[in-house]
């Protein structure tokens, strides 16, 4: 489980967003560990030490929680330390190679040949970019870096969830990230 660090929130405000980010935090290790079908929004409640009711409450359904813990979390553009970028970026693989939910699996297979599903792609694909960008240096081509990035996560993803290669297949997924880490600094912080 995650644990928090810091003074305890202490406005309402400050209380929903530290239970929004444990959610979260809980969703990413289970979806990670467990996969989309096997993690279950009791489970993640549980661990989260939440009523599922409002994980429901906080992000509507399984599938909505599922696509929020995927994408990366917002980070304080220029403030974060490359290695929070970094290690950020490779949580959310290890969420991606759990499995994913049969809607992302959709549009990931049909986007190379139906329009819709490729404007959809190039959307949530365009956000994350967008959003990774403001965390990089401005110093060094960050739109660039981030769409390296971005799209570099969707080709591993690719290869293991549709392409089964083997070398990813059998390779756990602590060790692609050990693997990837090095690449994915030098990208977020040059």
């Amino acid at each position: 489980m995650a644990s928090t660090a810091g003074p305890a929130p202490t406005s309402r405000a400050e209380r929903r967003r530290a239970t929004e980010t444990r959610i979260l935090d809980e969703a990413r290790r289970l979806f990670a560990e467990q996969g989309y079908q096997r993690a279950t929004v009791r489970a993640i409640a549980a661990a989260a030490r939440v009523d599922p009711s409002l994980v429901i409450q906080y992000f509507g359904s399984k599938r909505d929680l599922f696509t929020r813990a995927i994408q990366a979390p917002p980070l304080t553009s220029g403030a974060v330390a490359s290695a929070t970028v970094t290690e950020e970026l490779l949580t959310t693989l290890g969420v991606k190679l759990g499995g994913l939910p049969e809607g992302t699996r959709a549009t990931l297979r049909s986007m190379l040949t139906d329009p819709v599903a490729a404007d959809r792609a190039r959307a949530a694909l365009t956000e994350q970019i967008t959003a990774l960008a403001a965390t990089l240096p401005r110093d060094h081509d960050p739109e660039l870096r981030a769409a390296l990035i971005t799209t570099a996560l969707v080709g591993i993803t690719i290869a293991h969830q549709f392409l089964d290669l083997p070398v990813l297949r059998d390779t756990p997924t602590d060790r692609i990230a050990e693997t990837l880490r090095p690449a994915l600094h030098a990208l977020t912080h040059p």
